[in-house]
């Protein structure tokens, strides 16, 4: 499994003069750009967002590439963006989906079913044109010249290391520690009705 940052360093030289949304996926990317004047950052809006956003830059600009770093969160939110994008056929747009398993900007919970779920093959079967998917970082940089060479839409799917500071709720110390019946007790002697 690659971790984001290594993965947009490979991304980096092939850049060229294409505009960039980092997205929610893609928040390394501001530390690496030679080019911010041509970066797109949207802070955080509503989840599923930036697909919809990425899309209306292609088609304002069909004379330079789109690159769109998305995550599965946002994707999952706005499935239909897919169609969306794939109805439309933009040949400058190139949607990269960073995967790493959870919701990391609301605290790291986990997406349902994470392990099973294959973004390329939903965004073939919504009309992309090309789609592949990687979990290696060797491989992604060997087939990343040849994909931005293909005309899009382009869907690429990345399966990185979740980086995140919280753990996924699961893992995480309750912050109730008391049970049900202690509360209704404690309650119940607060208002003086006796346990």
């Amino acid at each position: 499994m690659m971790h984001t940052a290594d993965m947009l360093k490979v991304f980096a030289p092939y850049r060229e003069d294409a505009i960039v949304i980092p997205g929610r996926g893609g928040r390394y990317w501001t530390d690496l750009t030679t080019c911010p004047s041509l970066d797109v950052p949207l802070g955080d809006p509503a989840m599923g967002g930036h697909a919809g956003f990425a899309l209306g830059v292609a088609l304002a600009q069909p004379g330079r590439k789109v690159i769109l770093f998305d995550s599965e969160g946002d994707i999952l939110m706005s499935l239909g963006m897919l169609v969306t994008i794939a109805e439309q056929q933009p040949a400058n747009f190139y949607h990269f989906l960073i995967d790493n398993g959870c919701y990391a900007t609301t605290g790291g919970q986990p997406v349902p079913n994470a392990d099973n779920i294959a973004y390329d093959m939903i965004a073939r079967g919504a009309g992309y044109p090309r789609a592949f998917a990687f979990d290696e970082l060797e491989q992604f940089s060997t087939h990343l010249p040849d994909i931005l060479g293909k005309p899009g839409p382009v869907f690429v799917a990345l399966k990185v290391a979740a980086e995140i500071e919280n753990a996924p709720i699961g893992r995480r110390r309750r912050w109730q520690t008391r049970t049900r019946d202690q509360v209704v007790k404690d309650f119940r002697a607060e208002l003086g009705l006796g346990s």
